[in-house]
């Protein structure tokens, strides 16, 4: 299970951002709901909403490092938990698709964007970002409900 979600979260990311690459490049934006949600490319040179800007080395080295101990963390402990094993599967798989960009392009490809008019903006993201996001909530839902 944990191989598939891994492999899918990669190759949504990968296609979506290639998309984006391809199609957003060229407009200013696509708008899918007005003054809401709009889809334009972004270049982030950083990690979450914005912070370590240029330090493509160091993200890569820290990314690095997570994915070797959850991988080292699978092989060693062989979690039970559908839960658990499914959370750390998307973290893997976000983790993976932002480190390909960040080693191929020296730059992470965001480009959903969610704001309300020019009042607020909430950080421009990517599918990878969705998986990390998620895994991340279904890792909490998992401690809550297990108490590990």
């Amino acid at each position: 299970m944990e191989i598939i979600i891994i492999i899918l979260g990669i190759l949504i990311d990968r296609l979506t951002k290639l998309w984006a690459l391809n199609s957003l490049t060229k407009v200013d934006q696509i708008a899918i709901i007005n003054n809401f949600f709009d889809l334009q490319y972004l270049e982030n040179r950083g990690a979450a909403w914005g912070t370590f800007q240029n330090k493509t080395v160091f993200l890569a080295a820290v990314t690095l490092l997570i994915i070797a101990g959850m991988i080292f963390y699978f092989v060693k402990f062989k979690p039970k938990g559908k839960l658990f094993r499914a959370a750390l599967a998307l973290i893997l798989a976000g983790a993976l698709g932002n480190l390909y960009d960040r080693l191929i392009y020296k730059y992470v490809v965001d480009f959903i964007h969610f704001h309300y008019k020019d009042v607020y903006n909430f950080p421009t993201f990517n599918v990878a970002d969705m998986c990390v996001v998620i895994g991340t909530a279904f890792l909490i839902i998992h401690v809550a409900r297990d108490g590990k």
